[in-house]
This record gives structure tokens, C-alpha cells and sequence, in this order.
């Protein structure tokens, strides 16, 4: 539950306060840029003061030339409607852009100067990603009415980065599943129980630990997907099957705490996503020092990712179409590119 506001805040406008007779605004964090590179920002000593400071900065972001104002709008408006990790992802890509072309007015910027950007920043991987951030402004900025065309959309080729390419064999699974717990309950089963519901369902990660045991119905496993950029967000339900009920029970057995909400919870009966910042600390704790007994007792010898699991799942699938819903994507071109991993059977001419 959010917490109650303070008496003197009540009936004003969101992240707004009253504080030592004057009004200030509480800056969404990694929007500092657009407000002075503060987080708290003083908007005036009257209320009617603080509303024409407020209408003045917004208008700003609203009218937006140059590429810092749009990117000011693009952080306000846009990264607050994604998942949390990749707000927290998009946030980090903006800072090195907006440094560079802050001051650039929108319609200066030339094909060329993409170019350069991700020249003078190495080739990395993480320019490629900037770069993604800004044609997704520039894509917004059209949206908006600040430009007729986006200025280099289908003009730059970039060397991407290589979708991961780890698929997991069954005889992988099977080694991780033959892990012996040391305990009767404990991370080993919980985990071994999360893996064999993942490669059912090809849940991500929040997902499959936000699933509640209220959310455990007659017809299935009702989950709402988390926001991100991919997901269609809708509420979806995974049907029982006799493999499904076992992963579950599983599952549920390896509770330390039998009486908590969560179908994956720890000692306090807690579960272990975190929403506010889209971490699971304790899970991906608990997820390295399995694979350190897997490493050091079976016959695995590379490393596979929780991520890689869902990847197995999506290339197990039978067709892409099952794949898709599975993953929930809202397009079906990031499930073939990055989730299908199993080589293409090709047929040959007859």
C-alpha cells in the first residue's frame, strides 16, 4: 500500500510538499536532469507561485528543440511506463546522450553524428544501447508533432550485439535435478522446483516469483506479466497438466514457511522480488550457489543463466506461435530472434 500523505500534502498535485513554508516537487529518481539536477525541486513560497513554476518548467518539456528537452520529456513520460529493471537500464543509457547532445536542437541531428557518438564511445555494447534510447525519443519526438521525420530511423547500421546463443540440453537438466538437498527444506528443492516449472511455462523471473498461491485456481496459474518493453501485459492462465501440478507441488513442498502468500517465498515467508527495485537479491543469491554444487558435482560444464531457461523453453516450444504466447510478446520477432535457439530444420528440394 502506498503510504499516507503527510496532512499539510494532502489535495496537492503528485510528489508535490509542503515543507518549511515553501513548495517543492520530489523529483522522480533518474529525472534530475530535467529539473536542475535536483531532487527536490523548489517551485515557490505561495501556491500560486509554485503552480506557475510548475506550468513553466512543463511547458518546456512539452515544447521541446533540442534533444535534452526531449530526452527531459522522454525520462518523465516514457521510461516510467516500462519495467522496472529496464527503467532503472534506460535511465543509465540516457546520461551519456544527453551530455553529448543536450543543446542540440532537434532538427540539427544527422545520421552522421550517430555514427560518431558510437565511435568516440569505443563500439561498445552500451552506445549501441544509447542509441536504441535516442531513436526511441526521436521515434516519440514525431508523436509529439516536434518533427515530420525521424532523422536517421533505417539510415544507420550499426553492428549490433549478437543475441546469446546458449541452448540447454536435457541431459543438463537432468544433472541440476539430480543435485541431493542437504536439507528437507531449503534453497536446492526450491530451485529445482522453480526450473522444472520455468521450462513448463517459460515465465520471467518476477513472474514466476510473484506467483501467489491465491493465483493457484481451479483452471490454472493466473499471473498478470510484468511491464516491460517486450510483454503484451495482459493477465494470462496456465493450464494444469500432470507435469504443471508436480512442478507446483514441488514447489510448495520446499517452503520454508508453509503459511506465506508465495508459492516461492523465503524463511520469513517473504517473497523475494522486489518491486520497487526489480531485483531479487535473495533468489539470485540462492540461484549462484546452486549452480557453484552443480558446477562441482555433475558432469555441466558451461554455466547457463536463469534467462537461458526461458530461452529453452521458447526453443522447445513447437511452433513460434506457441513460443510467442508463451513468452507473452507482444511480437513475435523478439521471440525468433533472441528465444528460438534450436537450429532450423531445412528441408531439402525434392
Amino acid at each position: 500500500m502506498p503510504r499516507a500523505r503527510n496532512p499539510e500534502n494532502r489535495g496537492l498535485p503528485k510528489r508535490w510538499l509542503l515543507e518549511h513554508g515553501a513548495y517543492y516537487y520530489q523529483v522522480p529518481r533518474g529525472s534530475e536532469s530535467a529539473w536542475d539536477g535536483k531532487r527536490k525541486f523548489r517551485l515557490g513560497k505561495t501556491l500560486p507561485e509554485a503552480y506557475r513554476i510548475w506550468a513553466d518548467r512543463i511547458g518546456v518539456i512539452a515544447n521541446a528543440s533540442t534533444i535534452g528537452a526531449l530526452l527531459d520529456r522522454y525520462l518523465l513520460q516514457v521510461i516510467p511506463l516500462k519495467g522496472i529493471n529496464t527503467q532503472r537500464q534506460n535511465k543509465v543509457a540516457i546520461k551519456p546522450v544527453r551530455a553529448v547532445f543536450c543543446d542540440m536542437p532537434l532538427l540539427d541531428l544527422k545520421p552522421r553524428h550517430v555514427y560518431q557518438y558510437v565511435e568516440k564511445r569505443g563500439g561498445r555494447p552500451g552506445a549501441h544501447r544509447e542509441i536504441e534510447i535516442l531513436s526511441h525519443a526521436f521515434t516519440k519526438a514525431v508523436e509529439w508533432g516536434y518533427i515530420d521525420r525521424h532523422p536517421f530511423k533505417g539510415e544507420v547500421r550499426l553492428a549490433g550485439e549478437k543475441p546469446r546463443t546458449r541452448y540447454i540440453e536435457d541431459w543438463e537438466i537432468v544433472e541440476c535435478l539430480s543435485i541431493v538437498p542437504r536439507r528437507k527444506l531449503g534453497s536446492v528443492l526450491a530451485i529445482q522446483a522453480y526450473i522444472r516449472l520455468k521450462l513448463l511455462t517459460g515465465m520471467r523471473l518476477g513472474d514466476m516469483l510473484r506467483i501467489t498461491m491465491s493465483g493457484l485456481k481451479e483452471d490454472g496459474i493466473h499471473i498478470t506479466p510484468g511491464k516491460t518493453e517486450h510483454t503484451t501485459g495482459k493477465r494470462i492462465i496456465i493450464s494444469w497438466s500432470d507435469d504443471v501440478r508436480a512442478a507446483v507441488a514441488m514447489a510448495k513442498a520446499a517452503r520454508p514457511m508453509k503459511f506465506s502468500s508465495f508459492l516461492f517465498c523465503n524463511r520469513m515467508g517473504e517473497g523475494y522480488f522486489d518491486e520497487e527495485t526489480g531485483r531479487a537479491g535473495g533468489w539470485e543469491s540462492m540461484w549462484r550457489g546452486f549452480f557453484e554444487r552443480v558446477m562441482a558435482e555433475t558432469k555441466v560444464t558451461e554455466k547457463f543463466t536463469e534467462h537461458d531457461l526461458r530461452a529453452k523453453c521458447a526453443s522447445d516450444a513447437m511452433t513460434l506461435e506457441h513460443a510467442q504466447a508463451l513468452l507473452t510478446h507482444a511480437d513475435s520477432k523478439i521471440t525468433k530472434r533472441v528465444y528460438r535457439r534450436k537450429p532450423e530444420i531445412v528441408k531439402p528440394l525434392s
